[in-house]
């Protein structure tokens, strides 16, 4: 378990889930992971914190239209919304939401690399981001699947100056010598149609066990329980699609 206080730049600091099912969504998730949710102001459209004794984890917000699919959106730590948002823009990406105050809580903005990932950024003010990670139900990992690896390597050295180290076919991106994300090519199972995505991976002290509590709950085991060096993992859907991993590491 990492409390924390404060994300350096160019750090994951913050996940989110659009669903178009709020009571729902806070059940699977409550009962998953022991979650529970702040009530949501109407001046932040119900976006609400999901806590874990006590410590921000995670958030949720209604889908903005029918045509937006649900998922989970991954942050990465900024000083400067405003040129990060430069930075994506000279090295081919695209810009979905330009850089915006939310009241004093920080700096949001949204983008996509050059492959088509869509991830945000946040600024912080008075909310730094997932107060508690790497422990049973918190954030854990964030994961590039990508249909261009070298492009999506390149573009995030330029942008958050994470340096790709190469194991096994897996890219850990890291900053300062910490590994901080992954990247792996896209699996064949994933739909042609399907752009390159970011996902989250949750702690899980047995994955497989979990997942199977995920299906019971009204979700879909997408990738059973498998073992890889550093530990083991799951991917999961919730019940509107949602996917995001569970995670036992052992280094």
């Amino acid at each position: 378990m990492t409390d924390k206080t404060s994300y350096q730049p160019g750090e994951p600091t913050w996940i989110d889930l659009g669903t178009p099912d709020m009571d729902r969504t806070l059940d699977f998730y409550g009962n998953l992971f022991g979650w529970s949710a702040e009530r949501g102001l109407e001046e932040f459209g119900g976006y609400r914190n999901f806590t874990k004794d006590g410590k921000k984890v995670a958030g949720v917000m209604p889908l903005m239209s029918p045509e937006q699919p649900p998922v989970w959106t991954c942050y990465i730590s900024t000083a400067d919304a405003a040129k990060t948002t430069e930075l994506v823009q000279d090295n081919g990406g695209t810009v979905y939401s330009p850089p915006m105050a939310v009241a004093t809580l920080g700096t949001m903005a949204v983008f996509a690399d050059p492959t088509g990932a869509a991830f945000g950024v946040w600024q912080p003010g008075d909310h730094i981001g997932a107060e508690e990670v790497h422990s049973e139900g918190t954030f854990a990992w964030s994961e590039l699947s990508s249909r261009d690896r070298a492009t999506a390597q390149l573009f995030y050295s330029e942008v958050f100056g994470w340096e790709p180290r190469e194991t096994g076919g897996y890219t850990e991106f890291q900053l300062g010598g910490t590994s901080v994300a992954g990247c792996m090519d896209m699996p064949e199972m994933v739909p042609a149609e399907v752009p390159s995505f970011w996902m989250p991976y949750f702690g899980a002290s047995d994955p497989a066990a979990k997942a199977q509590q995920a299906a019971g709950l009204g979700g879909t085991v997408l990738v059973p329980d498998m073992e890889f060096p550093g530990g083991r993992f799951a991917v999961v859907q919730d019940p509107f699609g949602a996917a995001f991993g569970l995670l036992d590491l052992k280094r």
